[in-house]
């Protein structure tokens, strides 16, 4: 009974998100494995919607990344923030990303459809809860999957890191065996292909190892990590309004997208010319030009700046970035510098740049308005391009580094972790500040639903200001 009350559940879920993919779960023929591959497309949307929906694009507003200009947006960008805020949010991880991504584990296993998909299973299951230790802390896990239980218990943040490491471990030994794939087509990211999603596996290890400041632990999961662009992690979007990349359904077809544009920091990292609203941000110098990456994530519009809808980042079609290569290719850059000195950190970034320097992640740019050229020692001296106001060597790389983080996971979860991350490093970290009052937000609040119904959420609630254990 338990079993198919939860799949009652899926499909319900799934009925109310089926147009967000095409063509999906065709598979007459074998009812098991469609079963299977249906629940799957449910955790992979769920999953999409928690990365790139609307706990990214707050995640991002928090991070400095957006400007709130009228009703919940300004709200938000006031920090006027309750509990009831983040209702949704945390339904969305756990019941339409998490527990499907549970219920297709435990269907895998008992119609033994076959080692790689039951390592997708586990790989998403680490990839959300990751994500949701990362923005609110400690968090159920163990108990979390178990539909039955109304009261799973709240597990220490560090704990929950482990075990997600652990889970991965579990999920790239699966994969490695390379039979069992699931249904053509049930899988949205990688259609089943074992070696991408090992790759992508690393790649998470990596970012929550950056996460919880174990340096020398990210940089060797790197090296396993996504090795090339067309292995990245993304989702895809059609031309349907339903499932348009997600961006394009909030800034070209919402009746509010007027209510956010892009902060006047953000636009200046990337903004040539004199229309930048603070020009000394700009990163662009002798070496680099950010044209052609500004004319990819922006469009000027009569608001202000948004995210270009028409041909680049939020684009109706454009896939959404999930656990890419170019995050890989930082990953290794910040691990490296801080784990194996500057000058590994310095090749590592000039991988980086070198990947940007052909166009990168980048689509529908002009070529002419592209350089990335490869740094130097001596850029990174006192006085040279990179560090005009003499930090050490070290210290001006690391910096460079993390604004290339900021820049590159824009609309993301990371910036967000970033932040809070290297918020004691005055001299190197992204210089976001806050945009009402002292303090940066900290966390995502525990939200009310969850408050009512669990007898075990922590007591007293933490603060929004209140850092979560591994920023302490």
């Amino acid at each position: 009974m338990k079993r198919i009350i939860i799949l009652i559940l899926v499909v319900s879920f799934q009925l109310s998100c089926s147009d967000l993919v095409d063509g999906i779960n065709d598979d007459p023929n074998n009812i098991t494995e469609s079963t299977f591959g249906s629940i799957l497309t449910g955790a992979e949307v769920g999953n999409l919607l928690v990365q790139s929906g609307e706990t990214a694009r707050r995640s991002a507003l928090f991070a400095g990344q957006y400007t709130g200009l009228d009703r919940q947006h300004l709200s938000l960008t006031q920090y006027n923030v309750t509990t009831s805020t983040f209702d949704a949010l945390w339904y969305d991880l756990y019941v339409n990303a998490y527990r499907n991504a549970v219920v297709a584990e435990t269907v895998a296993i008992d119609d033994n459809i076959g080692p790689v998909s039951l390592g997708i299973t586990q790989v998403l299951q680490a990839y959300i809860i990751g994500t949701a230790a990362s923005i609110y802390g400690d968090v159920p896990y163990d108990e979390a999957g178990d539909i039955e239980n109304t009261n799973p218990a709240y597990e220490d943040q560090p704990a929950v890191f482990q075990k997600i490491q652990d889970r991965l471990d579990e999920a790239i030994s699966n994969l490695q065996m390379g039979g069992g794939r699931p249904v053509g087509g049930s899988d949205i990211y990688y259609d089943g292909a074992p070696n991408k999603w090992i790759e992508s596996a690393y790649t998470l290890k990596a970012r929550f190892y950056l996460v919880t400041k174990q340096y020398d632990l990210a940089y060797e999961a790197a090296q396993n990590g996504i090795s090339s662009f067309e292995n990245s992690m993304y989702a895809p979007h059609g031309t349907a309004v339903q499932n348009s990349n997600l961006n394009y359904q909030l800034f070209a077809v919402a009746v509010r997208q007027a209510d956010v544009v892009v902060s006047d920091f953000m636009t200046s990292l990337v903004q040539p010319g004199s229309s930048n609203p603070i020009p000394a941000n700009y990163r662009g110098n002798s070496k680099t030009d950010e044209t052609a990456r500004f004319n990819y994530l922006f469009n000027i519009t009569s608001v202000g700046v948004q995210p270009n809808t028409e041909d680049g980042f939020a684009a109706q079609t454009a896939p959404a970035p999930l656990v890419t290569y170019q995050e890989n290719l930082l990953i290794l850059a910040e691990a490296a510098l801080r784990s194996q000195g500057f000058q590994a950190g310095l090749e590592a970034l000039n991988d980086f740049r070198a990947f940007m320097n052909t166009g990168g992640y980048l689509m529908n740019i002009d070529p002419a308005n592209l350089q990335y050229d490869p740094y130097i020692v001596a850029d990174f001296a006192a006085g040279g391009i990179e560090n005009p106001n003499g930090l050490s060597q070290e210290d001006a790389l690391l910096r460079e580094i993390l604004e290339e983080r900021y820049v590159t996971l824009f609309g993301l979860i990371e910036p967000f972790n970033d932040m809070r991350r290297t918020l004691n490093e005055s001299n190197v970290r992204v210089p976001v500040e806050p945009n009402t009052g002292n303090q940066l937000p900290q966390r995502f609040l525990i939200p009310q639903t969850e408050i009512d119904r669990n007898e075990n959420v922590p007591n007293p609630i933490p603060d929004f200001f209140e850092p979560t254990d591994i920023n302490l």
